[in-house]
């Protein structure tokens, strides 16, 4: 299954009960979800390489030279197919603290970021700003954690939040015993669905 279309109808996952990738990183259904975003991209990009004689590292390395020619989904998928010789992790994915993961980290927001036809101005950014922050949940806070991977539902069918419906996500995060955190924070993005669901992406 590829990303979700601008305007589809969210789904539930058969594994977390949430909407289908807002459980990545804790819930290996939606987290190959959201993978496989990264990888449907890099594969049909591979077959224009001649993938029989062109190694995965030689092309990830030709991306990563020229990062901001290149969708951002490829040069994730380069990133992953590279190791940080610093902490032996995939490069740009390491703990907090590897420095040539954080360098990694920071040049991977050259790559091209497209709006797909009918999805708000910005909302292909937020797409990748998010998906990045789940892919690497050792270097973020819990609480972004949770606002980042509840809203990736909403994100990948076109739609973006008002500032107010983000600052309500985030106070709420902030404020609540952390054993509510979860449930207050999932009523408040539920009822951005709502609205979403009423108006389209827009």
């Amino acid at each position: 299954m590829t990303r979700p279309a601008v305007g589809a109808p969210l789904r539930r996952c058969a594994e977390c009960g949430g909407y289908e990738y807002s459980g990545a990183s804790v819930c290996d259904t939606c987290s190959a979800l959201v993978d496989r975003i990264i990888e449907d991209e890099w594969s049909a990009f591979r077959q224009t390489w001649h993938p029989d004689e062109v190694p995965e590292s030689t092309l990830a390395e030709l991306v990563l030279a020229e990062p901001d020619r290149h969708d951002w989904r490829i040069v994730d998928a380069a990133y992953d197919r590279l190791t940080c010789e610093e902490c032996g992790e995939r490069l740009s994915r390491g703990p907090v603290g590897c420095s040539a993961c954080d360098l990694a980290h920071g040049f991977r927001y050259a790559a091209i970021e497209t709006d797909r036809p009918g999805a708000q101005p910005g909302n292909e950014h937020a797409v990748r700003v998010n998906i990045s922050v789940v892919r690497r949940p050792r270097v973020t806070s819990e609480s972004e954690l949770l606002a980042r991977r509840l809203v990736l539902p909403l994100l990948l069918i076109g739609s973006l939040p008002t500032t107010e419906q983000a600052q309500r996500v985030s106070t709420l995060i902030k404020k609540a015993p952390a054993a509510k955190r979860a449930r207050l924070a999932e009523q408040a993005v539920a009822d951005w669905i709502g609205q979403a669901q009423a108006s389209g992406p827009g």
